[in-house]
């Protein structure tokens, strides 16, 4: 399994120039025909922010959330460390999923490598993200959180994200071709994931219990990771216990990933 895997990577080092251009391409495609193009996937993520803040905080009064070593930021500020990773996620998760259904004249054609096209799909996701990023900053600097030598780590965490949602398109992108209503039971396991993470509640108000199985979803690790960059200045490698967690889980499943994605591979052409 793992051997697969690592030949899997080769293959896509070696086409890394095709991937990066693919990808592009794609991106380009998901937003031909409309006046402001990509730029209606940047209002829709900002709006809900908005939303999301009115609600829990203006009318709620979530206020201000502690974090590691007693730090209290601003609850606009915790809300956009927690949804610009989500929404990376769920983005990538998506259309990742839908890659060999959308691309299938490509996975028609014998000498065509299909094995690039979830890591286009996930890839594609990384230019909103990048964006996104840009905003997370910048509400920073508002609240006074400035760039710093803790915010480098959002390169890792994003690389974190990234490694994750691959394995999990290799998996689920693989089953869409012969389960179609795989996109639907994605598209409810996002919406209760959602609200199983702690983006718009603060894991710290739980009992040790609960925040112990909590954390057993891995996309805690990647949340949290993402606010100890931007506000609460913390180091990656000070949660050791999660730090190896997070990897082992995502290992495996990218393991499994392309191990199933490899067995299926050569009936995709057939079902499509």
């Amino acid at each position: 399994m793992a051997g697969k895997t690592n030949g899997l990577i080769k293959e896509l080092y070696k086409n890394r120039e095709l991937i990066w251009k693919l990808a592009c391409n794609d991106f380009k495609k998901r937003y031909a025909g409309s006046y402001l193009g990509a730029v209606w996937a940047m209002i829709q993520p900002v709006v809900t922010i908005v939303m999301y803040y009115i609600v829990f905080d203006l009318i709620m009064g979530a206020g201000s959330q502690s974090g590691p070593r007693e730090t209290v930021i601003p609850y606009v500020l915790f809300l956009t460390t927690g949804l610009v990773p989500w929404f990376f996620f769920q983005e990538a998760l998506t259309h990742g999923t839908a890659a060999m259904v959308e691309y299938n004249y490509l996975v028609k054609k014998v000498v065509f490598n299909v094995s690039i096209l979830p890591v286009i799909k996930v890839l594609g996701a990384i230019f909103i993200h990048l964006f996104f990023i840009c905003v997370m900053l910048i509400m920073g600097c508002i609240y006074g959180y400035y760039p710093s030598i803790y915010s480098i780590q959002i390169i890792y965490y994003s690389f974190c994200a990234f490694v994750l949602t691959l394995g999990l398109s290799y998996i689920t992108s693989a089953v869409m071709v012969f389960f179609r209503d795989i996109a639907q039971i994605i598209g409810i396991l996002l919406q209760i994931g959602m609200w199983a993470t702690p983006i718009l509640w603060n894991i710290e108000t739980l009992s040790p219990t609960w925040r112990l199985i909590i954390s057993i979803n891995p996309l805690v690790y990647v949340v949290n990771g993402y606010r100890d960059a931007v506000a609460y200045r913390v180091w990656f490698f000070e949660d050791i216990p999660g730090t190896i967690y997070f990897w082992c889980f995502t290992v495996v499943i990218l393991i499994l990933g392309t191990t199933l994605f490899n067995r299926l591979k050569p009936h995709f052409a057939d079902v499509l």
